[in-house]
């Protein structure tokens, strides 16, 4: 890419990192991407492990 060309996507070998404004803006909204996508994954992973290994609560719900 040359300096001043716009972004053709957000991919990041598709980036102008070095250009400050692009490197803050897509540095925070891939860590905030990461962040949401482990919780979520650790969620899923939680579930299917309660599902496969339920509790036994001495026959009450909660």
């Amino acid at each position: 890419m040359i300096p001043g060309e716009t972004i053709h996507s957000p991919l990041p070998w598709d980036l102008p990192w070095w250009s400050p404004d692009h490197f803050v803006f897509f540095g925070v909204l891939y860590a905030v991407l990461a962040i949401v996508g482990t919780g979520l994954g650790l969620v899923v992973l939680k579930s299917l492990w309660d599902t496969m290994h339920p509790h036994d609560n001495g026959g009450h719900h909660s």
